[in-house]
């Protein structure tokens, strides 16, 4: 960007972003200043330093001299260590580098803002805004983290980004089901969908209420929440009743919206045919939540047992049962096609949707058939089933019939959905 003719629309587009940028950075820092008491940079600061960063970048490009950036950047990290200095003398014990970090940060932003487009600059501007106007929930959430779940963290980015790349991205066997790099995708994505929902619930702490347990804990496990609520049913009236029947109703509406939007990240095709069943499925689910809820107090439920959701020999059992059952779909497609595969989704969905529901999504990716729509269907009904088999053998009564119902409901829809997809296939 030169300034040959004059300053272009660009250069003056550059520098009002840089502007907004110092000034949104800058009013944090002075809502932070007025409660504090004193400070080191408010937005007058953080406008001249985000202008001083574009200032510098263009010199630096309409001259040619590169280090003329990199010299303003140095002028900017002295003053701001001189300030710092003499504040933490006047206040040794509320010495921070936050107010340090964020003024070379708006230095540099003024700077990126001078590049095209400026897109780059205002998102990571409202990105560090964000950052430091919500220190104190920040720092709450980082509090009720434990040791464990820094290392669960640490392990799911390792495999996302390190395991990851360095697998192959073909099949590798004679049969031509194992792709470990599709494979492992798959396993990074339900064990990330798993960490959402656990650090969620560890957020809102153990006081969480019906809706919270059924919706971050259905994330994790539908059946953990399943079992634990209907077991502590039976602790108390039917007030507690009426709220562990909800929170399993919420769990389930989570579970067929996990369904979702798993196929719809791998096999869109499949989710287009699916999306009718399993949005009523959940609008179901969410009514009956809603139902059992009202005649409940929205109180703690209870702490359901949930661990940490990722770890290797979690992940490898998982992607073992997916390899397992993607041949056994891949067999069945082979040997008896349509019935057979229900039967192989149905005793699949027994134990595990997530598996099924990838295995067929997979399969969907190599070849149409109409047959694959209503599996995903069986095996989120036989799902149902065992669940509803659960609340039968441990849930108060009150729970039994509500769940019983609701069921009941499920199978309905469920068996619709699968003959309407099946139809609608051209089967």
């Amino acid at each position: 960007m030169r300034m040959e003719s004059g300053m272009s629309v660009e250069m003056i587009r550059g520098f009002v972003v840089a502007i907004f940028i110092g000034a949104l950075l800058g009013i944090e820092r002075e809502k932070r200043i007025a409660e504090k008491g004193y400070g080191i940079g408010g937005i007058r600061t953080f406008v001249l330093v985000a202008e001083s960063g574009a200032v510098a970048m263009c010199l630096a490009q309409t001259t040619g001299w590169s280090w003329l950036f990199a010299a303003g950047l140095l002028a900017v990290a002295v003053l701001v260590g001189g300030a710092m200095t003499a504040q933490a003398r006047a206040h040794p014990d509320h010495a921070g580098l936050t107010t340090s970090a964020a003024l070379i940060s708006a230095f540099l932003l003024g700077g990126l803002a001078m590049q095209e487009p400026p897109l780059l600059a205002v998102a990571l501007a409202i990105l560090n805004s964000a950052v430091m106007a919500y220190r104190t929930p920040l720092h709450e959430m980082v509090g009720r983290l434990d040791r464990s779940d820094l290392y669960a963290g640490l392990k799911l980015l390792i495999a996302t980004f390190v395991v990851l790349p360095l697998l192959p991205n073909r099949t590798v066997d004679p049969w031509q089901v194992l792709n470990p790099y599709r494979a492992w995708w798959l396993v990074v994505l339900i064990s990330a969908l798993s960490m959402v929902g656990y650090i969620a619930t560890r957020w809102l702490g153990p006081a969480r209420g019906v809706l919270t347990t059924g919706v971050f804990g259905g994330l994790v496990s539908s059946t953990a929440v399943t079992m634990s609520l209907a077991r502590q049913s039976r602790a108390g009236d039917e007030t507690i009743a009426s709220a562990a029947a909800a929170g399993i109703a919420w769990a389930w509406a989570v579970m067929f919206g996990r369904i979702g939007a798993i196929l719809l990240i791998t096999a869109p095709p499949l989710f287009a045919a699916l999306w009718p069943g399993l949005g009523l499925s959940l609008g179901v689910c969410a009514l009956a939540g809603v139902f059992a809820g009202r005649r409940a107090v929205v109180r703690a439920a209870g702490e359901v047992p949930l661990k940490n959701p990722f770890s290797l020999g979690a992940a490898m059992k998982f992607a073992a049962m997916f390899v397992g059952i993607a041949a056994l779909v891949r067999l069945v497609r082979g040997a008896l096609p349509g019935v057979g595969l229900l039967a192989a989704a149905a005793l699949a969905g027994v134990t595990d949707v997530d598996a099924i529901t990838l295995s067929l999504a997979e399969s969907a990716r190599r070849a149409a058939d109409p047959w694959l729509a209503p599996a995903v269907l069986t095996a989120a009904a036989a799902n149902t089933v065992v669940k509803y088999g659960m609340v039968a053998a441990g849930g108060a009564r009150c729970v039994r019939r509500m769940i019983g119902w609701l069921s009941a409901m499920l199978i309905v829809v469920l068996a619709v959905a699968a003959v309407a997809s099946f139809k609608g296939a051209g089967g």
